[in-house]
């Protein structure tokens, strides 16, 4: 065996070795703010530190919610470290002091968090990951609203830009996904009686987002959610008599940005049900070659690649004139069971209407079993 060989084998051992000495990580989903997940989290530590585990708050965040405030006495917390940003005088996780102060298990609230700039990290789910490198526990607790692959269904929705996002990879790392469900009565009923915000803000509030119809679809996605976490463990956990196939899906998109944008979010969340691979394709015709492609859609698909990436995928680029016959090679190539592409009104689609190829797209998809999906 040579050296180099060596050192890759020792290399490998190191990694499972660190991965066998990995913290474990829990998250508290919910639909909306006020269903509890701060409050079930300070339970679940008083529970911990009675039985001995050593726990610290590495950040909590209790809205003033006075049931939630009387939780926080007599649990150990580590110091919030503070940083001067833009005139301001603000309290940020100190990831540096749990790290030194190494815990068993650490709270930390609020995962999709921005960091102030300057820090070690941009988001706290980064310094999460951080943290369980490290051998430290997490439980941690985010809103189905800030789950990246959900963000445009979410908007539709609540009518609300979220800005503060994480990506789904994040709860693929989890070890426990617990769900805090309410009916959208009882998260009314505690609005009303001030229980999530201020009274000086309730009216707004059921102005705005809480209302029954988004509240129940918020509900839903929450239920589905923690649903195909259990059912991806099962899939890890419990061995099968038989092999089945794994899947593995290709969404095929265009320069156009908005549809891209779609087809790209849909996949991860069907790749991410499925907990299986996935890959973008983009077939740069020639009409589309840098020096004839406007500088917008230059820069739209740029960004459409970085969102793939970030999301899980792994993106293609091909230079071809022959979209469908592209698209067949790299399906068979890469054991494809699933392509994905956009509703008719897409470029992509009406070139393949146009062609003699789509038949054969078809009967090969016929052949090989795989799906053909097309997304709204």
């Amino acid at each position: 065996m040579s050296e180099e060989d060596k050192d890759s084998t020792v290399k490998t051992f190191i990694e499972l070795v660190k991965k066998s000495r990995r913290g474990k990580f829990k998250i508290y989903i919910g639909m909306s703010a006020g269903v509890g997940k701060s409050y079930r989290m300070l339970q679940e530590a008083h529970a911990l530190l009675r039985n001995g585990i050593d726990i610290q708050i590495g950040y909590i965040e209790t809205h003033n919610r006075a049931e939630t405030e009387a939780l926080v006495a007599g649990l150990p917390l580590i110091p919030r470290r503070s940083v001067f940003y833009k005139g301001k005088q603000l309290e940020e996780m100190d990831l540096q002091g749990i790290l030194n102060r190494h815990p068993e298990v650490v709270i930390v609230d609020e995962l999709a968090h921005s960091n102030v700039e300057g820090s070690k990290n941009g988001k706290r789910w980064q310094d999460v990951v951080d943290i369980l490198d490290a051998g430290i526990s997490v439980i941690s607790a985010v809103n189905i609203q800030h789950l990246e692959s959900m963000n445009q269904e979410i908007e539709e929705i609540t009518g609300i830009p979220i800005t503060e996002r994480i990506p789904d990879k994040v709860l693929e790392m989890t070890d426990e996904i617990v769900n805090i469900d309410l009916t959208a009565d009882e998260l009314i009923d505690r609005l009303k009686e001030g229980k999530i915000y201020d009274q000086s803000k309730v009216k707004t509030a059921l102005l705005n987002f809480f209302q029954p119809d988004r509240i129940l679809q918020l509900r839903e996605l929450a239920l589905k959610e923690v649903a195909h976490h259990v059912e991806r463990k099962i899939n890890i956990e419990i061995p099968k008599q038989i092999k089945l196939r794994p899947e593995r899906f290709l969404a095929c998109i265009s320069s156009n940005s908005d549809t891209a944008k779609i087809v790209i979010r849909k996949t991860a969340r069907l790749a991410s049900y499925y907990r299986s691979s996935w890959i973008v394709l983009y077939v740069q015709s020639s009409g589309e070659s840098g020096n004839r492609i406007k500088l917008d859609k230059q820069r739209h698909l740029i960004n459409n690649f970085k969102l793939a990436m970030e999301l899980g995928g792994e993106v293609i680029k091909i230079k071809s004139d022959h979209i469908t016959r592209t698209i067949m090679k790299i399906a068979e190539e890469r054991e494809v069971t699933t392509i994905c592409i956009g509703k008719p009104h897409l470029n992509l689609f009406q070139v393949i209407l146009r062609t003699a190829v789509f038949n054969q797209l078809l009967n090969n998809i016929s052949k090989t079993a795989i799906d053909l999906v097309i997304l709204s």
